[in-house]
């Protein structure tokens, strides 16, 4: 695994299903961010439902930026296409809560869903995104960047032993207890931008 030496830039965040750059951690981030190292180029997108839509908006996003000096960070399904951007870019990335097999938990979604940070407003989940999930899955390839892993043994929507299993090479910060938003993030925001080594 190379590990990137420069400093970083750019900065991904990708929220996970059925969130969005409102969500509590986004915020927090692009708050620090801007007061820490304000240099630092920025972006948190509206991901949108389908997985083929979402990463075709990255590769967009994504395809003038420093690959060598750029970080991902995601949250949940967010931590699942921060591995998907890590694998094709190289870069670092921090995967909070990632999702580890999101195909087979999405699938009993199906349907009209709410976002949780805005309840009046919906999309509908279809069974090709499913499909476009297994597509993206990635198991059994080696991280090119270094990885930093924040899983909570307390998460009650993922299981803590197959997202550290996912990750054997991490770095991990296994939390006892915690919950599947990682409400404890502000306590490991030190961490994350020592890992991040942002300019």
């Amino acid at each position: 695994m190379s590990a990137p030496s420069a400093a970083t830039t750019h900065l991904l965040y990708l929220h996970g299903f059925r969130s969005s750059p409102q969500s509590a951690k986004a915020r927090l981030m692009a708050e620090a961010v801007q007061r820490r190292h304000p240099q630092v180029h920025w972006w948190c997108p509206q991901l949108p439902p389908s997985p083929r839509a979402a990463v075709e908006l990255l590769r967009q996003g994504l395809s003038l930026w420093p690959h060598d000096t750029m970080a991902v960070m995601g949250s949940s399904l967010g931590g699942f296409y921060a591995s998907w951007v890590a694998r094709h870019t190289g870069c670092r990335s921090v995967l909070i809560n990632p999702a580890v097999d999101p195909a087979r938990d999405l699938a009993r979604y199906i349907g009209e869903q709410p976002f949780w940070h805005q309840p009046e407003m919906r999309f509908y989940f279809e069974p090709r995104y499913v499909d476009e999930l297994h597509e993206l899955a990635q198991e059994g390839e080696d991280p090119p960047g270094p990885e930093f892993a924040l899983v909570a043994k307390g998460d009650e929507v993922l299981d803590w032993r197959e997202m550290t299993a996912r990750y054997p090479q991490a770095q991990l910060t296994l939390l006892e207890g915690g919950d599947h938003a990682l409400s404890s993030f502000p306590d490991h925001l030190d961490a994350v931008f020592d890992f991040l080594q942002l300019v």
